[in-house]
């Protein structure tokens, strides 16, 4: 499995509105995170909810958002986190 990404790598959520079942938040759209994980090879979400076979499959990654990056009147812990796990093709190199 060859992977675009890296555990530590710095990754942008790309700002994208296509119409139809789409499995990216809109609030994360835009957003910077670090890769925390990769889960594997998945059939791809956005064409399973339209009865197509997903392929090809797409690498899943778990990425890491600090919440005041996210929410701009966030008034939590600087140190509080949310962890989402996107497609890679959504995500860009920070």
């Amino acid at each position: 499995m060859s992977t675009s990404f890296s555990v530590g790598d710095r990754v942008s959520v790309r700002v994208a509105y296509p119409p139809g079942h789409v499995r990216t938040p809109f609030y994360i759209r835009g957003k910077t995170g670090v890769v925390e994980g990769i889960c594997g090879e998945f059939a791809n979400p956005e064409e399973l909810a339209y009865g197509r076979d997903g392929l090809p499959k797409q690498l899943l990654y778990r990425v890491r958002f600090q919440q005041s990056d996210i929410w701009t009147d966030y008034t939590g812990s600087k140190n509080d986190t949310l962890v989402i796990e996107i497609s890679e093709h959504w995500l860009e190199s920070a």
